[in-house]
């Protein structure tokens, strides 16, 4: 039967930039080796399947696949199917009013707040559906900076270092001590992410947009993905990270990651923190989405 699927660039305002995502509409009926499968056709970073929600109150039910696994949770699906979906079910109220959607994902129900303004690029956010954990020690110095093809001079600022946490993934975080250095990075040098293991999250203070807080890089070439243009999943878990080692002040604060610009398809990610006690008591994610094209699988 054919099944509609629309393609985006997700954390950017017009095409050819950001993260793509294809999202496939009516997927009932197709089992998880065919969406795998799917996956791997459309060769993405990650590739959305809509279902029916099992709770009739919420939007939908959906899986979230890259060409070698499935991912229980992550963010730039999260963003782009939230704003797709409310995009396609009620323009007209979007176009005067924000709407709540809740995604049924593999991590819990995830709420999502999506709009579309005349004349500005569809955008959600959503609360991260579980705060970010530690989850292990980072290996040694010398070892990411050798999988990774710098200098261990290049890896440290402030007193920011390795850290591993994650929301439903967990990504080692390791803080880059420059733009230069950022730029020299080698995503095939290793396979990070092979046999479910961690990918990497590279984060340097140095910015090129004015507004940025930090510059990110992304290697998973163990999920498939050698590197990611955006990730919104791992910039939930950074929350954690800014937290930290930054331990900013009680209260709300907004935070802009840029992403993907060594390959061309430059994103920034809104990070939304809250803070009690000096602790991180919730997160958000958000950024805009652009439809790229669409059309009808024939399976």
């Amino acid at each position: 039967m054919p099944r509609r699927f629309y393609t985006l660039d997700v954390f950017a305002n017009a095409p050819l930039a950001g993260n793509p995502l294809a999202v496939v509409l009516d997927a009932q009926g197709l089992d998880e080796a065919t969406m795998q499968a799917i996956a791997r056709e459309f060769s993405l970073s990650e590739t959305l399947f809509v279902f029916e929600p099992r709770n009739p109150i919420n939007t939908a039910a959906v899986r979230i696949f890259t060409p070698t696994r499935e991912l229980p949770f992550a963010g730039h699906p999260t963003v782009g199917a939230a704003a797709l979906l409310a995009h396609l079910r009620a323009p007209d109220l979007l176009a005067s009013q924000d709407l709540r959607v809740v995604l049924e994902e593999k991590i819990g129900e995830v709420v999502c707040v999506a709009r579309h303004r005349r004349g500005e690029a569809m955008a959600a956010y959503f609360t991260v559906p579980r705060l970010p954990a530690g989850a292990g020690e980072a290996p040694p110095l010398a070892a990411l900076a050798q999988g990774l093809g710098l200098a261990a001079a290049d890896i440290g600022f402030r007193n920011h270092v390795p850290s591993v946490y994650g929301v439903g993934a967990p990504h080692i975080f390791i803080p880059i001590a420059s733009l230069d250095a950022m730029a020299r990075a080698n995503p095939l040098k290793t396979p990070w992410g092979a046999d479910g293991g961690p990918s990497v999250y590279l984060y340097c203070p140095e910015t090129a947009a004015a507004d940025a807080s930090y510059r990110a890089r992304m290697f998973a070439g163990g999920w498939g993905i050698a590197e990611d243009p955006a990730t919104g999943s791992a910039a939930a878990a950074f929350a954690a990270v800014v937290t930290a080692f930054d331990k900013p002040a009680d209260g709300e604060h907004m935070l802009v990651i840029e992403q993907g610009y060594e390959m061309g398809r430059p994103s920034l990610i809104s990070l939304g923190l809250e803070i009690e006690g000096g602790a991180l008591k919730s997160a958000t994610i958000g950024g805009s989405a652009v439809i790229v094209s669409e059309g009808k699988l024939r399976l």
